[in-house]
């Protein structure tokens, strides 16, 4: 299969959108076929740039992350022609980091077992995941956040296959090597460097890690959280689209390089 021939449109930027997002509100929509399925793209022009926002959750019930298609989002983003994408993904904090806490990853662990990780299902691609996220999204995310007055961390992320939240023995464990715990980050990140994508994750803590409080943790304060932070979210975004300079730089681009056996 030539991934390098698929590319059909002139979008900029992707945005793959988590649990209640919807900075898509009032673009203009657009179903994208891709070889994994349809998806449902949303496009309009931010600080001059085209941007297509991709919501991991849209359909007529919410889509549970370890069903998510994570291959149909990541192709719909490159076919349309975007170079860089912006992930947007809530977390539990395994540090007593505060709920509504921003953090920008540097880093992950992945604990998924049954999702289709890769788009090289006939070849072996092994892609240098050394710098996962690329770092001058990265730094255009800390500008936007620093800009805009909030408060964020830098950390580690731990991802798993859900759709439960993780017992009291997992984040023991998983606490001695990441910061944050998520379900919808992999295989979104190494799915975007076979694709040789620039991408980085915004994520918002949402809730403490259990075991981490004695209270029960619920669906309904992840997206009650997610909620009240939109008018941030949307101050963040397209400030770090602005801040995102035109040329690559960084080493994401020659991610595929060398890397098929």
């Amino acid at each position: 299969m030539d991934l390098m021939e698929k590319i059909e449109g002139n979008v900029e930027i992707a945005v793959l959108g988590g649990v209640g997002f919807n900075l898509y509100r009032n673009f203009k929509v657009q179903t994208v076929q891709t070889p994994y399925g349809e998806v449902t793209a949303y496009y309009a022009t931010i600080k001059g740039k085209e941007i297509a926002v991709i919501p991991r959750h849209a359909g007529k019930n919410h889509i549970p992350p370890h069903r998510i298609n994570y291959r149909a989002n990541v192709w719909a983003a490159y076919t349309l022609g975007a170079k860089r994408i912006i992930s947007t993904n809530s977390v539990g904090s395994m540090r007593g980091h505060p709920v509504g806490r921003f953090v920008v990853l540097d880093d992950f662990i992945d604990f998924t077992r049954s999702r289709p990780l890769t788009f090289y299902d006939d070849i072996t691609m092994h892609v240098d995941l050394s710098e996962p996220y690329c770092p001058e999204i990265r730094t255009a995310l800390r500008i936007a956040l620093e800009k805009q007055g909030f408060s964020y961390i830098e950390g580690i992320y731990a991802c798993t296959e859900g759709p439960r939240f993780e017992t009291r023995a997992e984040i023991r464990m998983m606490s001695q090597f990441a910061d944050v715990v998520g379900m919808t980050g992999v295989p979104e990140v190494n799915l975007a460097k076979e694709l040789s994508l620039c991408y980085a994750s915004l994520a918002i803590v949402t809730n403490q890690a259990c075991g981490m409080t004695t209270q029960k943790l619920t669906a309904d304060e992840v997206t009650e959280v997610v909620g009240k932070a939109q008018d941030a979210i949307f101050e963040i975004i397209p400030d770090t689209i602005e801040n995102i300079k035109e040329t690559r730089n960084c080493r994401c681009r020659f991610a595929r390089e060398g890397a098929c056996l």
